[in-house]
């Protein structure tokens, strides 16, 4: 059984709790928090998600804030984690597909359960193609990477 790691700050808290009932019948989910609807920072949450999968504890992750953008810039601050968010289910399978998506973030206050659940199948049920012209794309995402790193300057 695969493990997915879920996390969300405060304003997505209660549409991780109902995605982590749907994906408990498939997946074992390692819930990083938050744990109720009290204000929390969602930088907190995009870095538990990310540990857990750069740590090999999950294969994928699913964060959640309000809107998903600042979870979302949040995640894609993590060296290998490769966020993306998503309110069509075309999105989140390409991705996946074409970009080797691994974190699906999804805006709780833009979207609701039934979509949501929708995505994050489509999401777990797509594969990276490795296709070469993807490939080729991704080693150019990485070396902008190493350029800039996450201060958004050239290093040094």
């Amino acid at each position: 059984m695969k493990s997915i790691v879920i996390g969300s700050d405060h304003a997505g808290f209660r549409l991780k709790e109902e995605l982590k009932e749907s994906l408990a019948e498939n997946y074992r989910v390692l819930d990083v928090g938050t744990d109720g609807e009290a204000a929390v920072d969602y930088p907190d949450f995009a870095e538990k998600v990310g540990q857990a999968i750069l740590q090999g504890k999950a294969e994928r992750g699913i964060l959640i804030c309000g809107s998903g953008v600042g979870a979302s810039v949040a995640a894609n601050k993590i060296k290998g984690i490769r966020a993306g968010l998503c309110h069509d289910t075309y999105s989140a399978h390409q991705g996946v597909e074409h970009d080797e998506m691994n974190v699906l973030v999804l805006g709780s206050r833009i979207i609701g359960p039934a979509l949501a659940r929708d995505l994050v199948a489509a999401f777990l049920g797509a594969q990276f193609t490795s296709e070469e012209r993807h490939v080729r794309r991704l080693g150019k995402v990485a070396a902008l990477e190493e350029k800039f790193g996450s201060r958004g300057r050239e290093s040094a």
